[in-house]
């Protein structure tokens, strides 16, 4: 029965769903991560109440004793120590880089980690208002046109980057406002067994790398 319960508690924890929470609007960004149903905010962060510091009381200070000094000796001055001549020679020294044909292995399974990463990343609600502001309705009229094509492009674009689940896109027109102004926000979830299974895929991988790299500097072949 231990495996079993061991079982289950390992399948809840790998459809435990993590993500990030992300709002701007007129008072700024909100930034919360995403923890099953916690939702902890880390921007901005809480403002931490100063605490009075008392004011330590002043040490009664010492009269220094004068020694006076015995008739026929002389004051011997302290002998200052002697730097080491070697000390400090190998920090001004620069390394050359390595050959950019070993480097490369390793960028190409960390960009197919990142590509793998952002196809298992969902926005389950994706949410943009734009309120263009103007006293001239010919300019409005032009802007709105605008903005509705730019979405339009901009949105076919974004979905091929990452899942969108749910969007709600409006545009609206402001003959009283002075300033254009946007309201964006997102939740981006994913689940920590797909993460477990990429981190074991492609750690695999950069392992492996590893140990080819080092065979090539003890000068082996590599198969």
């Amino acid at each position: 029965m231990g495996w079993l319960i061991a079982l289950l508690i390992l399948a809840l924890i790998g459809f435990f769903p993590l993500g990030a929470y992300v709002r701007y609007d007129s008072r700024g960004f909100v930034v919360k991560i995403l923890a099953g149903f916690l939702r902890i905010t880390v921007f901005p962060l809480k403002k931490k109440s100063k605490k009075k510091k008392t004011k330590p009381e002043p040490a009664k200070q010492e009269q220094p004793q004068q020694e006076s000094a015995m008739p026929g000796t002389m004051e011997v001055s302290p002998q200052q120590p002697q730097s080491k001549p070697d000390a400090g020679k190998d920090k001004g020294k620069e390394t050359n880089g390595g050959k950019i044909q070993d480097f490369l292995p390793m960028v190409r399974v960390a960009l197919e980690f990142l590509n793998q990463f952002r196809k298992m990343l969902r926005v389950n609600h994706l949410q943009l208002k734009l309120i263009l502001a103007g006293d001239d309705p010919c300019d409005l009229a032009v802007n709105y046109g605008r903005a509705w094509a730019a979405l339009d492009n901009l949105l076919p674009m974004l979905e091929k980057v990452v899942s969108i689940k749910k969007r709600d896109v409006e545009v609206e027109c402001d003959f009283t406002a002075q300033d254009t102004l946007i309201t964006a926000q997102a939740e981006l979830t994913f689940f920590f067994w797909q993460l477990l299974f990429l981190g074991a895929v492609y750690g695999f991988r950069m392992i492996k790398e590893l140990l080819i790299f080092k065979k090539k500097r003890k000068g082996g072949a590599v198969q």
